[in-house]
Order: C-alpha cells, then structure tokens, then sequence
C-alpha cells in the first residue's frame, strides 16, 4: 500500500508541475517566409529577380587602368600633350570605372527593358563622369541616349582598343528608333537621332546637333547566320543636307579565327570641309574624303589569349593599323597590350595634324580590365 500511495502520489504532483508550466509557457510566433533572390534565367546569364516583382534586373560593369605612351596615332603628336599636336608629352593615363543597370520584364506588347550605363574617368589628374547609354525598350521601339546608330549597327569596328583612328563613327546622341527582328537572322532598323556637341581628338570643338525640327534620319539591314553575316546602314544630315552609308561583311572563318571588311562613303566631302577642323561637318561620315574601308582579323590562340589586328584606308591618303593580344590572366581580368601606327598623307586638309600631314605616328598602351 504504502508504494502505490507513493506512486500515485508522484503521478499527481507531476502533471501538477506540468500544469503550471503550460500555464506559464511562452508562445513563441513563427518567422515570416523569406523571398530569396530567384535566377533569371530568360535573358542570359547574370539576371535575377527583384524581389517581389516579376522584373529580371542584371548588375554589371568594369573597372579598366589605361596607360599609353609614344606618340598619339590620331593626331600625330605626343600623347598627353593638350591642343598642340607638336608639343611635349607623357604618359596619357585613364583610369575608368563603369556600371550598367540592365531591367527586363515581359508585357503584352512584348518586352520592357530599361538600361542604364553609368560612367566615371579619371585621366591624368582630372575627374568626368558621363551617363552614355540610358533607354527604354518596349518590343523593338527605343527612347533615349545611346551610341549612334551608324557606328553600332554594323557592330563597330574591329576587336582593337584604337580602332576609330580613321573614324567610322559619331559619338552618343538622342534618338527614337525602331527595329524589326525576324525568325531568319533578318533585322531592319529605322531611326531619328539629334546628334551632339564634342570635341575633336586635337582640341577642336564642333556642334553637330540639329537646328530645327528636322532630326539626321537612319536606316539599316542586317542578315545574320552561322557562317557570319552582312549588314548595311544609311545616314541622312539634316544640317548641311548630306549623306552617308557604310555596308561590312563579317566571315566566321573557322571557330577560332573570325574577320570583317566594311566600307563607307559620304557625299560632297570637299564641299561641306570646313577649314580648322579634323574631319567633315557630316554627322554620319567622320573619316576625312569620300571614302574610306576598315578590315580587321581575330584569332584565338589558346584559351587564355586571342590576337586582333586591324587596318584602315581613308581617301585622302591615311593608313592606320593597329595590332593588340587580349589576355585572360584569370576569369574577368584581362591584359592587352596594343601598338598602332599611323601615316599621314600630305593630302590631309588640317595641316595642323602630324606636322603638316607627313609624318609617321606610332604608339603603344597597355589596358588592364576587371570586368564583371
């Protein structure tokens, strides 16, 4: 008896215990579900979702050191050597860094895209910062800044740092465009721009912004397969009523090996000159002549390093090439040093360029670029 009135007794004083503890327990709530970052994978490598949202945002840029020396192949001076092509000169430093914002979603209408291209230099002593690239997409309509479509359309030029020195492009601009894509590798472009203010490689300033109602009008076509591709576009000045076209052939010659030719001619050059600067007053044909032809070569040598070379003709009479290996140190970083030469025919209307336009240029830089 006395040990089942002990157990019976133990039993008892436990589920009193209990009782008071459940009485007295914390209630403790449940964490709120967490939206983690999701891939985006509709767009290409690099997209993710903003959370709460079904817009795919990509995050990006580099950070490049640029360090020339010799002389400045699209002048004809020392580089680092201010206005004047004959003076004395140094190393031309620039340190950049660069971030693009690229957003994405899909709509009725197709797909909304906003990008934005923010850009900060620091070149020998003396900060800029610029915003380049900033539009909006909606199906194959555009709105805003970008690079100019004459120069882009066709894909630029070739995969060398200086391959503008006979120039085959503007700079930036406004623009309203639109561009139909079709299933074969066909695209067709059509586009406003309002052009812009710059200044010349020596110094010089010019304004080729519009000065009424009437934009510089563009057009363009492009056929795109395995084997390469072609691509045409058609420039319409609106200031001084001039045109220009250029037309590239690009050839995937093997899966390592890669090359293109592209030529341009523009109206009424000698006519439209205007003395003191370093190229006609078109806002589409920036080489100096009627005519100019680009043609360049890639090849990649081993798998960390691909050699580029490209050579251009201007008509009146200068030769420009240049010559750089890209180098993967490791993933995202990359090391190119370029040498470029010039030569300058006496046939140049800016006398100021090369001392007079009869003199040699040659030059060399080293890039260093971490991008990501």
């Amino acid at each position: 008896m006395n040990i089942k009135s002990l157990l019976l007794g133990s039993a008892a004083a436990l589920v009193a215990v209990t009782g008071a503890r459940a009485a007295d327990a914390v209630v403790v709530a449940e964490p709120e579900a967490v939206e983690y970052v999701r891939v985006c994978d509709a767009y290409g490598k690099g997209f993710f979702y903003i959370p709460g949202t079904e817009t795919c945002l990509k995050i990006g840029g580099y950070l490049r050191y640029d360090a020339k020396g010799g002389d400045n192949v699209y002048t004809g001076g020392h580089v680092n050597q201010g206005s004047d092509p004959n003076g004395d000169g140094t190393y031309d430093k620039l340190t950049r860094a660069t971030i693009r914002f690229d957003a994405r979603s899909e709509t009725e209408l197709g797909t909304l895209r906003s990008y934005i291209e923010t850009r900060f230099n620091y070149r020998n002593g003396s900060n800029a910062s610029s915003i380049p690239q900033a539009f909006i997409e909606l199906g194959g309509f555009r709105v805003g800044v970008a690079d100019e479509l004459f120069g882009s359309w066709t894909g630029y030029a070739g995969d060398v740092i200086n391959d503008d020195v006979i120039n085959y492009q503007s700079g930036t601009s406004n623009q309203i465009s639109y561009t139909f894509t079709a299933g074969n590798g066909f695209s067709a472009i059509i586009a406003a721009e309002q052009g812009e203010s710059e200044s010349d490689n020596d110094g010089l300033s010019h304004d080729y912004r519009i000065n009424d109602y009437m934009p510089h009008v563009i057009g363009g076509v492009k056929y795109e397969q395995g084997w390469g591709g072609i691509s045409a576009v058609a420039g319409y000045d609106s200031v001084i009523e001039e045109w220009a076209g250029k037309v590239r052939l690009d050839v995937k010659i093997t899966d390592a090996v890669k090359a293109f030719v592209m030529g341009g001619y523009q109206s009424n050059f000698d006519d439209n000159y205007t003395t003191g600067h370093t190229r006609s007053l078109n806002w589409f044909g920036r080489w100096e002549g009627d005519w100019a032809v680009w043609g360049g070569l890639s090849a990649k040598v081993s798998d960390k390093a691909t050699v580029n070379a490209q050579v251009a003709y201007e008509s009146e009479g200068t030769v420009a090439g240049t010559l750089n290996v890209a180098y993967e140190l490791v993933p995202g970083f990359t090391i190119t040093p370029e040498i470029s030469y010039t030569k300058f025919d006496g046939h140049r209307k800016d006398a100021s360029i090369a001392n007079g336009g009869n003199d040699d240029a040659f030059g060399g830089m080293i890039r260093f670029q971490r991008n990501f």
